[in-house]
């Protein structure tokens, strides 16, 4: 245990005072659902205005050109929000990367809209954990860092992107691009409701695969049919059944089908793939062409794959442990127990690693039933949670890591 100092108390009190609660309840009450660009627009506005508080370049980044296939089979490109960017001290010793995303899962058209509270010191509300409660944290230790005497030393860029819950796919090139050079970074994803945290995580990966046969007539001449929907329900099996080995997969949805009197001749398969090391997605590849080749010739249909890996797995190797241990004493020097376990779980923190970045990427607000109507913000956990940001940004700073 090393004691804090009372310059590092000073620091931890301003970052207990900010007004983390009345943020997250004005932020919360703004739909930003992925897909609501003009709900996203109006809170990156906020988001600007409230990091604008912090010295540095602020900037909101138009998002990379991203593809999708649509029910029909047409690629379409896909909408989303600008992404917020703010750069302070580039020529800092130490340099570290924050983020945080200010979309969530719940749509405009969603019936989770209000906040209640479910007792005085528990809220429920959609993105209070998930994580606008995280990005008030990460603005108050931020803001508290900047009243210390040393932060000449620490750099930092804070990227806060507008499509996190839908696989950050237009912003992963800016997460790449701000990772370089960095000694370290934190993500804003909510703890538990304990303060555990997320240790090594699985990687994910979405594919659509579009299957076209060839339609016939039901009563009169279904054996010169060749039936798409068949053939993609038989490859959802054969997928499902090497889950475990190494990888779990999850067949989502098949799109196609049509009047009962019609063979199908197109379908399209959606499938998740969760690999647990980098040699699993190198057999989720070989599984699936092997899969659709087998598939393709029993059928005798047509296949084609799209999509790929957009979070890399998120090994706990010896730099990403230091990291850990590091918040873990700076949660012991303020009363806290920190510790971590592993998950199947996705973030930003899987794409931040993958570029040699050791990161701890659930610092935000402890919290639970994320991603439904029941999600909740322990709201004791805000100035808590600040003061151990703040505080493992100034061990950081002071070499202690």
């Amino acid at each position: 245990m090393t004691a804090i100092s009372p310059v590092e108390q000073a620091v931890l009190d301003h970052a207990s005072a900010a007004p983390m609660l009345e943020q997250v309840q004005a932020w919360s009450a703004i739909n930003s659902g992925s897909r609501n660009l003009d709900g996203l627009a109006r809170m990156a506005a906020l988001l600007a205005d409230a990091f604008s508080a912090l010295p540095g370049d602020i900037r909101l980044i138009d998002p990379a050109p991203v593809e999708n296939v649509s029910p029909d089979g047409a690629l379409l490109q896909i909408d989303h929000g600008r992404h917020l960017l703010l750069s302070v001290r580039p020529e800092a010793r130490v340099r570290v990367l924050l983020t945080g995303h200010m979309d969530t899962v719940f749509a405009a058209d969603h019936p989770f809209q209000a906040q209640r509270w479910l007792d005085d010191a528990v809220l429920n509300g959609p993105g209070v954990a998930d994580m606008k409660g995280g990005l008030a944290i990460m603005l108050a230790a931020l803001q508290a860092v900047e009243t210390w005497e040393g932060r000449a030393t620490l750099g930092y860029d804070v990227l806060i992107n507008s499509d996190e819950e839908v696989g950050s796919a237009s912003s992963a090139g800016l997460l790449r691009q701000r990772a370089a050079g960095k000694v370290a970074a934190f993500t804003y994803e909510p703890a538990l409701p304990d303060g555990t945290l997320a240790g090594a995580r699985a990687g994910s990966g979405n594919f659509s695969i579009i299957v076209t046969g060839r339609s016939a007539h039901a009563g009169r001449n279904p054996d010169e049919g060749r039936n798409a929907l068949l053939a993609a329900a038989d490859l959802a099996l054969r997928l499902k059944a090497a889950s475990g080995r190494g990888f779990s997969c999850n067949p989502a949805r098949i799109d196609g089908g049509g009047p009962n009197n019609v063979v199908p001749d197109h379908a399209i398969l959606r499938v998740n793939f969760r690999p647990r090391a980098p040699a699993d997605e190198i057999a989720v590849r070989r599984l699936i062409e092997d899969s659709m080749e087998a598939v393709a010739r029993d059928h005798e249909v047509a296949m084609h794959l799209h999509g790929g890996f957009g979070r890399p797995p998120k090994p706990m190797d010896e730099k990403a442990e230091n990291l850990f241990n590091l918040v873990r004493r700076c949660g012991a020097d303020l009363g806290l127990s920190i510790d971590w376990r592993d998950t199947g779980g996705v973030c930003d923190g899987n794409n931040i690693a993958a570029c040699g970045v050791p990161v701890v990427d659930t610092m935000g607000a402890r919290g639970g039933a994320i991603h439904s109507p029941d999600e909740y913000l322990m709201t004791d956990s805000l100035p808590e949670r600040a003061r151990l940001s703040a505080l493992a940004l100034m061990r950081i700073a002071q070499g202690h890591y």
